[in-house]
Order: structure tokens, then C-alpha cells, then sequence
């Protein structure tokens, strides 16, 4: 657990030292859905109405675009050789990796959220419930991101595959989340929706680390 901590600790103090990728990722959701205004136009209740599936959709792929570099760094200097030699075991790596991005990715978007869907003309009131269903979304997009960018590390165009991998799997996050979004709009209850978003947490929790563990040992065999 000690060594587990120690890696997020690592990776905040570098996420914190050379912010590109998590101010990349910041502006990239603000102004990608600051440009939906643009092209729908001014209409308020238009606007409203499609203001949480907008977020939802920039969230995801805001989220892609540190994935390519989770794990690169660590074996373009040779430090993830070290730590699948002597560190806590591969699942736990990849573990601590991804927990470090939803907190450098993840955490930003949603205190980014408020203001976008302030700007995006959603009601207060339904505030709590889009940033319950963003905070499962982008801890369950950061598992699978983490998961796909162990298979492709190493590999020839990573990061055009990367994307290609990442998508199919989110499709469901992305499903559930906009649906429990809505509810308040919809009146009706988000219960059903938040059950298989957290279905899909629970899910990714166990098995995406496994996997990842798997793809960065291959990586570095």
C-alpha cells in the first residue's frame, strides 16, 4: 500500500510539475463546449435541453487525450522496467496510474462542468445529479483509458489506435450517464440509469487493472 500511494504521489508532484496534458485536456473541454453555442445557436431551450449529452460527450474525449502518454514516459526512460522489477505488482502499477489520471484528468472536468453547464443553461437543480454521473463516468473512462493504453504501449501508431479501442468500450458509460443526466429534464427517475453506471464502475474496477497489468508486463517483456 505504501509503494501504491508512493506511485500517486509521483505522478501528481509530474502532473503538477509539467501540467501540459491536464491543462491540454482542461481547455480542450472548455472550449469544445463553449463551440456547441455556436453552431446550435442562441436558442436557450435548445440548448438546455441538449447541455448534458454536450458535456458528456467533451468529457470523453477530453479524457483521451493524456492516455497516450499514461504509461510512455515510464518506458521511453526505463523506469517502468525498474518498477516491474522491484515495485508492487503490475495490476497495482497500472492501478496507481489511472487513479492518478482521474485525479490530474478527471477531478478538472468536473469542477469544469459547473460553469459549462451554467453557460449551457442547466438548471441548478439538476447540477448534483450530472456531477454524481460525471464523477462514476470519468473513473470508469479513466480505467478503461488506462486498460487500452497498456495494450497499445509499444506499440507502432499507439495513439491513432488508441482512440479506436477506448470508444466502443466507453459507448455504455456514455449511455447510462447522459440518460441519468436527463432524468431531471425527462422527470423521471435517474435510479436506473446511476445503477448501471455504477454497474459499469464495479465492472471496470477489478478487471480493467488486471488487464493493464498484463498489457504493461508484455510491453516490457
Amino acid at each position: 500500500m505504501t509503494a501504491f500511494l508512493a506511485l500517486i504521489d509521483r505522478d501528481l508532484r509530474l502532473a503538477f510539475r509539467f501540467g501540459a496534458d491536464t491543462l491540454a485536456s482542461l481547455l480542450f473541454f472548455i472550449l469544445c463546449g463553449s463551440l456547441f453555442p455556436l453552431a446550435l445557436g442562441p436558442s436557450p431551450d435548445l440548448l438546455r435541453h441538449m447541455g448534458p449529452g454536450i458535456i458528456w460527450v467533451c468529457a470523453l474525449l477530453a479524457c483521451l487525450l493524456p492516455l497516450d502518454r499514461l504509461f510512455g514516459a515510464e518506458l521511453e526512460d526505463g523506469s517502468l522496467d525498474l518498477l516491474m522489477l522491484t515495485g508492487p505488482a503490475p495490476a497495482a502499477v497500472a492501478f496507481a496510474k489511472m487513479a492518478a489520471h482521474w485525479l490530474t484528468t478527471g477531478l478538472p472536468l468536473l469542477i469544469a462542468s459547473i460553469p459549462l453547464g451554467i453557460m449551457l443553461g442547466v438548471k441548478g437543480s439538476e447540477l448534483p445529479l450530472l456531477l454524481l454521473g460525471l464523477t462514476m463516468g470519468t473513473m470508469s473512462l479513466s480505467l478503461l483509458g488506462g486498460m487500452a493504453a497498456s495494450i497499445v504501449l509499444g506499440a507502432r501508431r499507439g495513439g491513432v489506435l488508441l482512440p479506436l479501442l477506448v470508444l466502443p468500450l466507453a459507448t455504455p458509460v456514455l449511455i447510462f450517464g447522459a440518460a441519468s443526466s436527463y432524468a431531471g429534464q425527462l422527470a423521471t427517475s435517474p435510479a436506473a440509469s446511476l445503477d448501471l453506471l455504477g454497474a459499469c464502475l464495479f465492472a471496470c474496477l477489478p478487471l480493467c487493472p488486471l488487464a493493464a497489468g498484463q498489457g504493461l508486463k508484455a510491453a516490457v517483456g
